[in-house]
């Protein structure tokens, strides 16, 4: 019914600027709730304890600061020069090769998060009923993709309503029936102390501790393409704030969430060897057949509307930002509309062929969103604070950026700090540099009389 509703590229990229605080919040909210939101956090907080806060809520900081500050922002701009995705502003801003090159770039990571998002739907599905990963993947990227090719943004803002509903009532139970489980709050903190009194550090609880979180998962959500263009359907700034700061304030509360169910699993099931694992078996083995259900049915719904904001950023970057500017400028409306169609099949098949050969949720998210942050977070922050930035910055940053980030993570590069923040640092000397450097060069010069007087 929303699908068929949806004829126009407008309407698809961003739902004809219509959407209203409700549905802003909870497809936004939806959106970030995800496998790393749930098993991937669970399985850091069966690792490290409560330190785990550290992962969601880190990008609930960053969505607060897109709510309240860089999406009023960038959504008037979007208004104003009627853009449609990240690609539009970026090349609004600094041309078109900068656009092409963020786009090839973020099209190949971003099939990584979806990935990870199938992998966790597998794990699922293989605890509660024995299924292949394989074929889990499978299942998963078919349903996420069928939906979300249908209606776009507006369809899937409607069913990300209804998901997240089914989400916070299956986790709202599962929380205090588990924790009973294990004698309340004082039986886990003891037991917890038993097994490894660094579990209860809320800051570091081990290797990748909350600064690590903090650098690697704000910055991408400040400007996450998905995130942007969905900022991009609001109705008025009003909106950008009300829903978008307020899914910040309670993606930070659901922080805890799965901090606490890792902890209860690991005083639980102590021997599990996949952390990822954690939350389908806490929901399986400690829960009753029906409140399991229920957690189980929420875990499913929140990792396939995560996966369909990923799919929303592949299909539209593919569409909008590849096809539409580089292949086929004088592409029609209902042409672009059917390759944005066409390549979230596309991207929903790679995704469940990449999550089948990986191992990790949250290794491949980690990748995406740092490569995120250090490509995109300086380019489009500077673009709206700063006028004189051109094209020979923002390429200059995401040269640095990448490369410092490659080169620490993979080992060629030997210094005392994580790959992502050093990504970022050089990131942003590297835009900083290139603008005042190109402003000296600009600098209309005395004639030599003048001067020497």
């Amino acid at each position: 019914m929303l699908g068929k509703a949806v004829r126009t590229t407008a309407g698809f990229f961003v739902a004809g600027r219509r959407l209203t605080a409700p549905l802003l919040f909870s497809t936004v909210l939806a959106a970030n709730i995800g496998a790393g939101s749930t098993v991937g956090a669970t399985g850091i907080g069966f690792s490290r304890g409560l330190s785990a806060w550290w992962w969601v809520g880190s990008a609930g900081i960053g969505t607060l600061v897109l709510g309240l500050w860089l999406g009023p922002r960038i959504w008037t701009v979007a208004r104003d020069h009627d853009l449609y995705t990240a690609g539009d502003f970026l090349e609004h801003r600094y041309g078109s090769v900068v656009r092409g090159i963020l786009a090839v770039l973020l099209w190949v990571g971003t099939l990584a998060i979806l990935a990870g998002q199938l992998v966790a739907l597998a794990w699922v599905l293989n605890v509660v009923a024995g299924i292949p990963k394989a074929l889990g993947c499978l299942i998963g990227g078919v349903v996420m993709t069928t939906y979300f090719a249908a209606g776009g943004l507006f369809g899937s803002a409607w069913v990300n309503l209804v998901q997240l509903g089914a989400l916070l009532a299956g986790f709202g139970v599962a929380v205090p029936v588990a924790l009973a489980g294990t004698g309340g709050m004082s039986g886990l903190i003891e037991g917890a102390r038993e097994i490894d009194p660094g579990l209860l550090d809320f800051w570091s609880g081990g290797a990748g501790g909350g600064l690590y979180y903090l650098a690697l998962l704000a910055p991408a959500f400040m400007v996450s393409p998905g995130l942007l263009q969905k900022v991009f359907g609001a109705k008025d700034r009003r909106t950008v704030r009300t829903a978008v700061g307020t899914s910040a304030v309670v993606l930070m509360l659901f922080a805890f969430v799965p901090a606490l169910l890792g902890l209860i699993a690991r005083v639980e099931h102590p021997g599990l060897e996949n952390p990822e694992l954690a939350l389908p078996t806490l929901l399986v083995h400690n829960l009753s057949p029906l409140l399991g259900g229920l957690g189980l049915g929420a875990l499913f719904v929140a990792d396939v509307s995560s996966a369909d904001a990923i799919l929303f950023m592949l299909s539209t970057s593919l569409s909008k930002d590849l096809y539409k500017r580089f292949l086929k400028p004088e592409a029609s409306d209902s042409s672009v509309l059917a390759v944005a169609r066409l390549a979230a099949v596309l991207g929903g098949g790679l995704g469940v062929a990449l999550a089948i050969i990986s191992p990790s949720v949250v290794s491949a998210l980690s990748i995406f969103y740092s490569m995120l942050g250090v490509s995109l977070f300086v380019p489009v922050v500077a673009g709206l604070y700063q006028r004189k930035a051109g094209a020979l910055e923002a390429l200059g940053s995401v040269a640095a950026g990448v490369m410092i980030y490659l080169g620490v993570r993979f080992g060629l590069l030997s210094w005392p700090s994580t790959a992502n923040a050093l990504g970022l640092i050089a990131a942003t000397a590297a835009f900083g540099l290139l603008l005042v450097t190109r402003g000296v060069l600009a600098k209309p010069q005395l004639p030599e009389e003048t001067r020497k007087r």
